[in-house]
């Protein structure tokens, strides 16, 4: 009747979807691909009012029409530039550190330039995006802080990637430093530790080989369950460790690598 279906429609005008992240505020950093681009997409789709930076502003502007995605150009290696960012922000739920680097070769091949470039993007970035915004999430006792690590870490050694291993290693001693400082005063912190993820990243490495066919097949080897992990895959990762139902997890590795490390 007539009757019974202007009473469906005005229970479905008013019923609301609740996200798993519905009206958080999340600021991550490297959104423009990869795993920070399926991140913030998941995020966004989830409820989240997410803030993606990058310093590639043209990838970063094909987020521009997803709802939920506001992007601005930032070097998070920069200091200056991280703490202008925090200023724009009256408070900050979930901070998301994705920024990265990738260098292949032995510590033999890893000259002083490539230990300090990776170090300033893999590990310093972190700290500075973390000393800017955890004071906002003290300042209402509670925040949440997530940070790309790597299986390639101190939970399994690999070859040719010395000063990533180690980069990586000093991410997890990061996560799990402020997640015991901050504990009692609301704060969460956890790290994502992926194995080989299929990414724009990971196709330019691959590229950039002597041999790119053979190393495409040398990834593929190492690979288990016989595929590469997606970015979208991660991003699932992301979402939970974002929503409140990882209420109750802090200072953990989160490995997501089809068994590589087994």
């Amino acid at each position: 009747s007539d009757s019974s279906s202007f009473r469906i429609a005005c229970i479905i005008k008013h019923c609301v979807i609740m996200g798993r992240l519905d009206g958080k505020v999340i600021v991550l950093s490297a959104g423009a691909q990869g795993i920070g681009r399926a991140a913030a997409i998941a995020f966004a789709k989830e409820g989240a009012q997410v803030t993606a930076t990058d310093i590639n502003g043209e990838k970063l502007k094909e987020l521009d029409g997803h709802p939920g995605i506001k992007t601005k150009v930032v070097d998070v290696t920069k200091k200056d530039q991280v703490e202008a960012l925090a200023k724009e922000f009256d408070h900050i739920d979930v901070l998301f550190n994705v920024a990265g680097f990738v260098h292949h070769g032995s510590i033999l091949d890893c000259e002083e330039a490539d230990w300090d470039f990776t170090m300033n993007v893999n590990v310093r970035s972190m700290y500075l995006m973390s000393r800017a915004f955890l004071p906002k999430m003290l300042a209402k006792k509670s925040g949440n802080i997530i940070n790309m690590a790597s299986v390639a870490s101190s939970i399994k050694g690999v070859v040719n990637r010395c000063v990533y291993s180690t980069s990586k290693a000093a991410v997890i001693g990061l996560t799990k430093s402020i997640a015991a400082d901050f504990l009692e005063q609301g704060i969460r912190c956890n790290c994502i530790c992926p194995g080989t993820v299929d990414t724009p990243s990971l196709r330019g490495r691959i590229q950039a080989q002597p041999d790119p066919e053979q190393a495409l097949k040398d990834f593929m080897a190492r690979q288990k369950t016989g595929r590469m992990c997606t970015a979208e895959e991660v991003a699932h990762l992301c979402v939970y460790l974002a929503s409140d139902e990882s209420a109750y997890v802090t200072g953990t590795e989160h490995i997501i690598d089809g068994g590589w490390r087994l």
